[in-house]
């Protein structure tokens, strides 16, 4: 799903968690949500916050900064839900991952695509799909199918093959 995606859309939504800027392909997002109740759930991962009701269905709710290894801060007016449609492996599963605020949709041509760097760093590496300079400033495109393992999206979806 991944290379298809990237490769025949060049929409991003981007978001901001802290001062660092973040982008998905458009292809996986399903709808943006404001902020709301989340009913928690025993024994799960620290990132894992819990389940909303999403039209019916129960959709887990991931903490992106929990997730990425940064600072837990109190949720805002502007901390929102983005719903990702997320493919690893054979196991394709909804997610919903707490941002602290949506900023736009961005259009990113792939000569301003560059890969990831080599090193070390603040974000893990597996996380990261490439870097995009946009008017002088590098913005993390993420890499949405390998957030999660094939094990982590059967531990919070247990109804997925």
């Amino acid at each position: 799903m991944e290379n298809e995606i990237i490769s025949g859309l060049d929409s991003y939504l981007s978001f901001r968690l802290g001062n660092e800027k973040f982008v998905v392909n458009i292809g996986y997002v399903k709808q943006i949500l404001e902020m709301t109740t989340i009913t928690k759930v025993p024994h799960m991962p620290d990132y894992y916050k819990g389940v909303i009701n999403l039209f019916g269905d129960v959709l887990p709710v991931i903490d992106s900064r929990v997730k990425f290894n940064l600072e837990e801060k109190p949720y805002g007016k502007s901390t929102c839900i983005i719903v990702l449609m997320i493919s690893n492996q054979d196991v394709t599963a909804k997610f919903g991952l707490i941002v602290d605020e949506v900023r736009a949709v961005l259009q990113i041509a792939d000569e301003q695509i560059k890969e990831p760097p080599e090193i070390g760093g603040k974000f893990k590496n597996e996380l990261i799909h490439s870097i995009a300079n946009v008017d002088g400033e590098f913005i993390i495109i993420l890499n949405v199918d390998d957030i999660f393992s094939t094990d982590e999206i059967t531990l919070v979806n247990p109804n997925q093959p």
